[in-house]
């Protein structure tokens, strides 16, 4: 594949001397884009190579990962169950955007309770699973495993070699394991994760060798999923400067924090910064009816 750098050129950055560019990885596929691809593509040749013809997965009710899990397993003939966080769902899926696209190309749910859904990697839970629906083939929470990094660790190309930072947001943490497992050693990735909390720092150390890398803490806005006017006015400015969407709950983040370092002075004049768009725009739908009711604006389509 061909992924673009698009240069991001905006009047901050010219002033501080930064090159910015955005790998487009958001433009791989409709619904299987950016980092969930990358994730899928080896697991998806390991489930075959096992024989298992179902996928079982896990995630919350705007995952993107459910959607593109969906997707991937009715394009390459796989029957798919997403474990879904959240009882209540199980009468009202229907009006989520994410659930009914997944419901559309083939998945099945099985809704549990948030302290249940806690339990997700416990063997006594995943063994119940397997008795419930039979010899599947199960991907973690995010699709992050050994299979899932290896994917994501092919995002750089040698093109990438002149840049001195790679960022990327963080979820799971396996992206920005594949990156850190493919950066070179003049380079410095950045994970902005999505999440509260510093605990994706022994999640990714379970996947690399060294520790040219940092953790951007400062930009989940409140958590998961957790998103106020100023993200939604950064967001759409830069997509009207730009024409480029962003996700309000992955990439939006990260290109706000990117922008907030450089407006500090963080990154010293020269610097050239490759940011990773992951995807994730069929989460926008789902976002602005929360927005909405919220009575806050809305993120431009």
């Amino acid at each position: 594949m061909n992924i673009p750098n698009q240069h991001i050129d905006l009047p901050l950055l010219r002033e501080k001397g930064i090159q910015l560019y955005l790998k487009r990885e958001d433009t791989i596929h409709p619904f299987i884009s950016g980092n969930k691809y990358r994730k899928l593509k080896y697991n998806l040749l390991e489930a075959k190579k096992q024989g298992k013809d179902t996928l079982l997965t896990f995630g919350g009710a705007f995952s993107n990962h459910i959607a593109a899990t969906a997707y991937a397993g009715r394009e390459q003939g796989l029957q798919t169950i997403g474990v879904i966080r959240g009882e209540e769902l199980v009468h009202k899926w229907q009006s989520n955007p994410t659930l009914k696209l997944a419901h559309e190309h083939g998945m099945r749910f099985h809704f549990v309770s948030r302290s249940d859904y806690r339990l997700k990697n416990k063997p006594s839970f995943l063994q119940n699973l397997k008795e419930r629906f039979g010899e599947v083939y199960l991907l973690p929470e995010g699709g992050t495993n050994a299979l899932a990094v290896k994917g994501c660790s092919e995002i750089l190309t040698e093109e990438d070699a002149t840049f001195d930072y790679i960022c990327s947001a963080a979820g799971t943490g396996g992206t920005a394991a594949g990156l850190i497992h493919a950066s070179l050693p003049h380079q410095t990735v950045l994970a902005f994760p999505a999440l509260k909390g510093n605990f994706l720092l022994d999640e990714i150390r379970t996947f690399v060798q060294h520790e040219r890398w940092q953790l951007i803490t400062d930009y989940h806005f409140g958590g998961y999923a957790k998103v106020d006017q100023q993200l939604i006015a950064f967001i759409n400015l830069f997509k009207h400067e730009t024409g480029i969407p962003l996700d309000p709950i992955y990439t939006g983040k990260m290109l706000f924090g990117i922008f907030d370092l450089v407006k500090r002075g963080v990154f010293a004049p020269g610097t050239q910064i490759l940011a990773i768009h992951t995807g994730g725009l069929q989460g926008i739908e789902g976002m602005n009816r929360i927005l909405k009711k919220k009575n806050l604006p809305l993120l431009e389509i």
